[in-house]
């Protein structure tokens, strides 16, 4: 006999075990299919977030254990070493174990009443009548057919499963190549401060980070669009004239890696029985590469389709297109101007850097960015900020930088 859900979420990520949560506490049956052996297992991210995030989405405070470190300001470092730091009164992000965080998350959604199939790799959807119908499972060797109403797509951004649908993938053109270590014996770092380190030598088209653990221990990455991310890394942390100083000596303990999508989201996750959220759907700002706030945003109003279209017993495109509507009403300014923002970051060179990271300091920047109120909407804190002389004069600056890398 084949399982039958309601709903079958693939993938026990973040984004899949907060849809499962959401459905499951209001009644739904859902199967949650893993192919791991253990949730958030491996872990390839910094888990970087905002703190406003989590709260919007009533995951703050966290349990003991999870939450690592809690940040006040960011430093940004030039490719010469010039720097530029914004400082707030109180915490606005943490750092957070995401092994520990994705657990915590799947335990939740088990508690509402979700069901967990780990080892449980998803091959191929079932397409009937031009409706996804259910999933080809391999546990072990063994294949087997699941069958659901609706299909939650948060396999990842290998987007196996996407491509059968027809619906747009994201757009490769904008992936970065990220690496992920966690390091000991950091050096000259500020417990509670992050730090960005720019420079197409280290990192190009996007950035290094250093996140600070305490005791001596730190997550240090980057994205690059070009080039091999480990080498980079090594580079960064043994020639950076500032990160050097803060991490040639580190050890690394252990690094992972994964592409990291700057695109914005796709055009369509929806279609007939079919949702797809979180990196798979780059649900990702284009700015930072952070994607777990806005994947769990969405997340939500996935489960919030999902359990409309299963009330009205209306699977349909038409039905579940609700879905792509509330995600452009939450996400699409955002995501448009933080795109342009990264076409524009893109375009610079390392001297065009240093002349922003130089002019942000010059004129203040850093006491006009105080009263930015949400860090994962950035879309929403520009037009916030936009009052004030200094942004405007920063933003004049920047376009004709633009323009003069773009004649």
């Amino acid at each position: 006999m084949k399982p039958v859900s309601d709903v079958i979420v693939v993938g026990g990520g973040p984004c899949g075990s907060f849809t499962a949560l959401n459905l499951a506490k209001h009644g739904a049956n859902v199967t949650v299919l893993e192919e791991h052996e253990e949730i958030g297992v491996p872990s390839h991210c910094a888990g970087h977030l905002s703190i406003e995030g989590l709260k919007r989405l009533g995951l703050f405070p966290l349990p003991s254990g999870i939450v690592e470190n809690l940040f006040c300001g960011a430093t940004f470092h030039s490719p010469s070493g010039k720097t530029f730091s914004v400082r707030f009164s109180s915490p606005v992000t943490c750092a957070v174990n995401r092994s520990f965080f994705d657990k915590h998350l799947a335990l939740l959604a088990e508690k509402a009443g979700a069901d967990y199939q780990l080892g449980s790799r998803v091959e191929s959807l079932v397409i009937k009548d031009g409706f996804v119908k259910g999933v080809i499972v391999n546990r072990d060797g063994d294949i087997e057919e699941y069958v659901a109403k609706i299909i939650v797509d948060a396999e990842g951004i290998s987007s196996r499963l996407l491509r059968q649908t027809g619906l747009s993938v994201l757009d490769r053109r904008w992936l970065v190549n990220g690496v992920e270590a966690e390091v000991e014996n950091v050096r000259n770092v500020q417990s509670d401060n992050v730090e960005v380190f720019l420079g197409n030598d280290f990192a190009p088209g996007f950035y290094g980070w250093l996140i600070p653990k305490g005791d001596g221990e730190a997550k240090v990455g980057l994205g690059t669009r070009t080039g091999n991310p480990k080498e980079l890394l090594q580079r960064l942390m043994s020639e950076h004239p500032t990160a050097s100083k803060k991490l040639n000596k580190a050890i690394i303990k252990h690094m992972a890696f994964h592409p990291i999508s700057l695109g914005g989201p796709i055009k369509d996750a929806s279609s007939n029985g079919f949702l797809v959220i979180g990196d798979v759907a780059s649900h990702v700002k284009s700015t930072t590469g952070g994607g777990i706030i806005l994947g769990l945003t969405c997340s939500a109003l996935a489960a919030e389709a999902a359990l409309e279209a299963l009330q009205k017993e209306d699977c349909s495109s038409t039905r579940l297109g609700s879905y792509d509507k509330s995600c452009r009403k939450a996400l699409g300014f955002d995501a448009k101007i933080m795109f342009r923002m990264r076409k524009m970051l893109d375009a610079l060179s390392d001297a065009q850097i240093e002349g922003v990271i130089d002019f942000c300091g010059r004129y203040g920047l850093d006491k006009v960015l105080l009263s930015v109120k949400d860090l994962d909407f950035q879309g929403r804190s520009i037009l916030h900020i936009l009052r004030n002389p200094r942004v405007l004069m920063a933003l004049s600056y920047l376009f004709r930088v633009y323009l003069s890398a773009n004649p």
